[in-house]
C-alpha cells in the first residue's frame, strides 16, 4: 500500500484544503475517489501549472476585491431577511429542501449581494418552515450570517 502524496491543482475552493489555483499535496486515494471525479482539482502537469495563472485571475474577477468589499457586503447580509416559499406538508417539512442555490438566488432577489452558492454553509439541507441562519463565507476573513425564512405555500 503506497502512501506517496498526490500532486493536484485546485480547481474550485475546498473547505479546509484550499483555493482555485492552489497547488496540493493530498493522499492518493483521496485525490483519484474524491477530488478528481468532482472536478475539483485537475492533475499537477508543468502544462497545467501554466493555467493556474488563468485560474486565479478568473477567480479575482469574480471575487469580492478587498476585506472592505466583504465587511460592507457582510453589513448587508446581516441587515437582510430572504423569504422561501415551498410546498409543505400539514407538519411543516417541506416536499423537497431549499440548498444554497436557492439561498444565493433568494439573496440576489431580496436586493441583496451577489454571492457564489459554493461560499453558502449549508451543513444539512433545510427540509423544514421557519427561520433558519445560514453561514456565508465572503472573504477568508469575514464571514457574515444571513436569515432565511421558510414559508408553506
Amino acid at each position: 500500500m503506497s502512501r506517496t502524496p498526490m500532486k493536484l491543482i485546485l480547481t474550485q475552493e475546498v473547505s479546509g484544503l484550499g483555493a482555485p489555483g492552489d497547488v496540493v499535496d493530498v493522499a492518493a486515494g483521496y485525490g483519484r475517489n474524491y477530488l478528481l471525479p468532482r472536478g475539483f482539482a485537475m492533475p499537477w502537469t508543468r502544462g497545467a501549472e501554466k493555467q493556474i495563472e488563468l485560474i486565479k485571475r478568473a477567480r479575482a474577477a469574480r471575487e469580492i476585491r478587498t476585506i472592505e468589499d466583504a465587511r460592507v457586503a457582510a453589513g448587508q447580509l446581516e441587515r437582510l431577511t430572504v423569504r422561501l416559499t415551498r410546498r409543505a406538508g400539514s407538519n411543516g417539512r417541506l416536499f423537497g429542501s431549499v440548498g444554497p442555490s436557492d439561498i444565493a438566488a433568494a439573496v440576489r432577489h431580496a436586493g441583496g449581494p451577489e454571492i457564489d452558492k459554493r461560499k453558502i454553509a449549508v451543513p444539512d439541507p433545510i427540509k423544514s418552515t421557519g427561520a433558519h441562519r445560514v453561514q456565508v463565507r465572503l472573504h477568508p476573513e469575514v464571514n457574515a450570517s444571513v436569515t432565511v425564512e421558510i414559508a408553506a405555500g
